[in-house]
């Protein structure tokens, strides 16, 4: 566990040149953006054969059984879920194709995204245009402020006015914004979803509950608990500064996995940060992270781990697992004393579930470090 700064480098994932490439691979390689990325294509394919076809095969008359339904759901979670989010997510910041190519980056969010319960552009309406835009602050419908994120009851609230109440919300922001383009991508990618999924009804209802409707149901539940937990430990008295309004997840299976999501602390910094790039931007700056007495925990887990850990109080744990940097130090239980002030404070007002805002605050300003 990482507790000097001769530990900071990590051992997360890092951009290494392949030195064989199969025909697939050569043929899609001059056609991105950076071939780095050539990463995303590999797990596009994999996706492809091994989430998407076996859930099409539910469909063919007389393949459907619940065993194989329930098998199904539970490697498509374990397997695809993760990935496919983050994948999303990287090429959501950074396109995958060059622009003359740009039809191919419709594959993702269009073609593989129903099947990992993603309405189509829906993540990236919201994720590019509000939360990147407003930073968990007043403005964000998603934001953690107003909650005390240790509490299981403020969680629910959370997950239901979003999980449940979205759409009363969602279009209010986008309209008070002049986001009109964005909204409707929302709703096309909204209409095209209903539209699959009924047809899917219509040849397999069990199928499309299984293969379209459950992922949805579940994916969101995991965004709801994995934004908690990337916006648990807020600065309530500087909650612009990303140093101290999210965190760092190092040294876990996990960013191998789904491209150095852990790095939530440098993703807010520079959103545009190359997912191969993270690593080696928190271990060259680590001196930031204890000037801004900035969280980073090593070897926790995931997010849905970190939030399990808040929901169940287990804050030894936490404790435990938080990166120690020099001037910094503290005992486990001054480390506890101080998860808990970030975890508990709360600014802004209490949002309701059903009403939508009047108004909102102007946007945010991007945070800058105060002059030395």
């Amino acid at each position: 566990m990482t507790t000097t700064p001769f530990d900071a480098r990590t051992h997360d994932l890092e951009y290494v040149a392949p030195t064989r490439l199969n025909v697939f691979e050569r043929w899609f390689l001059p056609k991105l953006k950076d071939e780095r990325d050539l990463i995303f294509v590999q797990t596009a394919a994999r996706l492809t054969f091994g989430v998407v076809i076996p859930g099409l095969i539910l469909f063919v008359p007389g393949a459907f059984s619940w065993l194989y339904a329930a098998i199904y759901l539970v490697w498509a979670a374990l397997f695809g879920f993760g990935p496919y989010i983050l994948m999303l997510h990287c090429t959501s910041h950074r396109p995958l194709f060059k622009r003359e190519y740009a039809a191919f980056n419709r594959y993702i969010p269009w073609v593989l995204g129903p099947f990992f319960g993603q309405t189509p552009d829906s993540y990236y309406v919201h994720h590019m245009g509000m939360h990147h835009a407003e930073e968990n602050l007043e403005g964000d419908l998603s934001t953690t402020m107003p909650y005390q994120r240790d509490k299981f009851s403020h969680w629910l609230h959370y997950w239901a006015r979003f999980f449940l109440f979205a759409y009363l919300h969602f279009p209010g922001y986008l309209k008070a914004r002049n986001k009109g383009k964005l909204w409707a991508r929302f709703k096309k990618g909204e209409a095209t979803w209903l539209v699959l999924f009924a047809v899917g009804l219509l040849i397999n209802w069990q199928a499309a509950l299984v293969v379209f409707l459950a992922p949805l149901l579940l994916i969101r539940t995991f965004f709801m608990s994995g934004n908690w937990a990337q916006h648990a430990f807020v600065d309530i008295n500087d909650p612009g500064n990303p140093y101290r309004n999210s965190n760092n997840l190092l040294n876990h299976r996990y960013n191998r996995r789904c491209f150095n999501d852990g790095y939530h602390i440098v993703h807010h910094i520079s959103a545009t940060c190359h997912w191969s790039e993270m690593p080696a931007a928190y271990y060259d700056n680590w001196q930031d992270y204890a000037d801004q007495d900035a969280i980073v925990f090593d070897g926790l887990g995931n997010n849905q781990a970190l939030w399990l850990c808040l929901m169940t109080g287990n804050w030894e744990k936490m404790a435990k697992h938080m990166v120690v940097f020099p001037g910094r130090e503290r005992t486990i239980e001054e480390r506890i004393e101080f998860l808990q002030s970030r975890a508990r404070g709360q600014r802004g007002e209490f949002p309701r579930l059903l009403s939508p805002r009047a108004e909102y605050p102007p946007p945010p300003t991007p945070w800058r470090p105060a002059e030395a």
